[in-house]
């Protein structure tokens, strides 16, 4: 799930409606109670990750019966499509700990990692990443996969394993700039509601022109496989995907006020549904992240960051909570609660 330094980018965003209320704060230090999350120790960033899918895609993209069929969908009007639904699939959580112990992970543009517990609305230090990023580059997005490990795209598109319980960080072989992806959203999706899951991407070249392309990589061989273009069109982007196999995308209107929350077939990147938020707007670096079938959206359009959980069964946006740092990226395991 990506979340991104305010920059120009193009308008693909939607129009948004529904109210937001009440809101409450809770930064917790480092001193506080041992995270109760994922118990992953910082060995497991030398591990290799299982990744059971076979590789079905090529660089090559769309083809040419998808590429005309995506050229069609660019002008179906959003409004047509149909609303995202709250229902999940069976999900298979054999290999996971605790669903209800698990937290989302959230990274600052300080270079701070942070979990945020959705229960209580509250946020603790886990403490600084220590990334052997460039000078000047800063994190960009973040995802989680089931093992508890963040992996982390600085603003340069270098990719970078995390542990979520100290921040210890270790470089990956990814080479950035990969089918043009410099940056991007991302976010894990189980298949076939797990274990297996890849880590999908999204790139958008913030030119003013082009939709969002949708894309994986592969994290044994750090290889990005592109999906598709999104259609109808997306402009900038973040991911999260879930346990039953869906995944998401959360589009802010970057020409004014409000966002959409799309959800995307994985296998060609067309949108598939959509609902439209009040949380979001221009200019604004985002993260956000799905959890006991609620999303948690953080919208920082001024340093500070504003957490709205935006649920689906009844449509309702609520504020509920607020933090002084910069949340640039947010990502949670796809063994989290459905």
């Amino acid at each position: 799930m990506r979340a991104v330094n305010p920059r120009t980018w193009s308008r693909f965003a939607l129009v948004v409606l529904l109210a937001a209320c009440g809101t409450r704060s809770g930064l917790l230090s480092d001193t506080e109670a041992p995270d109760p999350g994922f118990p992953v120790a910082d060995a497991a960033l030398d591990a290799p990750v299982a990744d059971a899918l076979p590789d079905t895609s090529t660089d090559a993209g769309l083809d040419a019966t998808d590429a005309a069929d995506a050229e069609v969908d660019a002008f179906v009007d959003i409004d047509a499509l149909p609303p995202i639904e709250a229902g999940v699939a069976d999900v298979d959580r054999r290999d996971c700990t605790d669903p209800s112990q698990t937290l989302i992970y959230v990274v600052s543009s300080q270079n701070d990692l942070y979990a945020f517990d959705p229960p209580t609305s509250s946020f603790r230090l886990v403490g600084p990443l220590s990334c052997p990023a460039a000078a000047g580059e800063t994190p960009f997005s973040m995802a989680v996969d089931r093992n508890g490990v963040a992996y982390v795209v600085y603003s340069d598109g270098n990719l970078f394993r995390v542990s979520t319980r100290s921040g210890a960080c270790a470089a990956t072989p990814f080479a950035p700039n990969q089918s043009g992806f410099s940056t991007f959203g991302m976010g894990f999706s189980s298949e076939a509601g797990g274990p297996a899951e890849r880590l999908f991407v999204m790139h958008e070249d913030g030119n003013g022109v082009n939709p969002s392309q949708l894309g994986w990589i592969d994290t044994r061989t750090f290889k990005l496989n592109i999906v598709g273009t999104t259609a109808p069109p997306l402009g900038r982007s973040e991911l999260t995907g879930t346990g039953d196999g869906r995944l998401f995308a959360y589009a802010p209107d970057d020409f004014g006020n409000g966002s959409a929350l799309a959800q995307l077939d994985k296998s060609n990147a067309r949108v598939i549904g959509r609902n439209r938020l009040q949380a979001g707007g221009a200019g604004q670096a985002f993260a956000f992240a799905f959890w006991g079938n609620d999303f948690y959206i953080f919208n920082s359009p001024g340093g500070a960051t504003t957490v709205t959980r935006y649920r689906p069964a009844d449509n309702s946006e609520v504020v509920v909570a607020t933090t002084p740092a910069t949340i640039v990226g947010a990502g949670v395991s796809t063994c989290a609660p459905q």
